[in-house]
């Protein structure tokens, strides 16, 4: 069978010097990138995030540090998901109150709103919230990499008009879809709408025949991350492939 996956060797890796760990206090991190100038169509794009890679902008990116292999990049077999009772639960909430809609990734007044309520309110102390504006929210959302992204809206119907609760960045590819970033209204923090965007994901990837939902770096030791630690099956990537892991095993390399 011919492997018609681009080769890795026509790309430019670099790798930055040592900074500060954004996830884990008192840890260094490197982190190793390709080429900015690099030509990334739909189908590298894909290639890139099924061997750990993720989407930045226009930029691609995995960590790379000394002696750490914390940052486990994990997805979601998509037939093979059973949520938790936690999940159903907001599952039946969520769906009685909200209703999902995709948008075009265009700059948006209201979205970017949100997400600058959103950061300020998370991340007040850190870089994210000390750079916010529409200018880098383009730059981290909106930038033309050769890919299919959609906004997913979260929005609630109330007394006649439509509140945008949430936004959940989302790349869609030819085996699954690639959960970005999501934003939402902190007041809302009460609802997970974190976790209900994932449930949306994982929806509209079933819907549409695919097969995973890609989440990200998964972090034992970070608290931001544990939320996906309950999307079970999961699978893990360690460098060669992806592992399977059930209800109650633990990521471990």
């Amino acid at each position: 069978m011919r492997d018609d996956r681009p080769a890795r060797g026509d790309l430019q890796l670099y790798l930055t010097g040592e900074h500060e760990c954004s996830y884990i206090d008192g840890l260094r991190a490197r982190t190793l990138f390709v080429d900015p100038l690099a030509h990334i169509d739909a189908a590298r794009a894909e290639w890139l995030q099924q061997i750990g890679f993720r989407r930045s902008g226009q930029h691609f990116y995995r960590p790379a540090c000394r002696g750490c292999q914390r940052c486990v990049p994990v997805r979601v077999p998509v037939d093979a998901f059973r949520p938790n009772r936690s999940q159903r639960r907001n599952a039946a909430r969520n769906d009685a109150e909200l209703s999902v809609v995709a948008r075009p990734a265009t700059l948006v007044a209201e979205h970017y709103q949100l997400y600058e309520r959103y950061l300020l309110h998370r991340h007040g102390d850190g870089d994210m919230a000390d750079d916010v504006s529409v200018e880098t929210y383009a730059r981290f959302l909106l930038a033309p990499w050769g890919g299919h992204t959609r906004f997913l809206e979260l929005r609630r119907e109330l007394d006649g008009e439509s509140r945008l609760i949430g936004v959940a960045v989302t790349d869609f590819f030819s085996d699954g879809l690639s959960a970005v970033y999501t934003f939402f209204d902190p007041a809302e923090s009460h609802r997970a709408p974190g976790t209900y965007a994932v449930l949306a994901q994982i929806r509209e990837a079933r819907r549409l025949g695919l097969d995973y939902v890609y989440l990200g770096y998964w972090i034992g030791e970070s608290r931001k991350m544990a939320y996906k630690d309950g999307f079970r099956p999961i699978e893990a990537w360690d460098g060669r492939e992806w592992r399977r892991y059930g209800k109650g095993e633990t990521i471990r390399f």
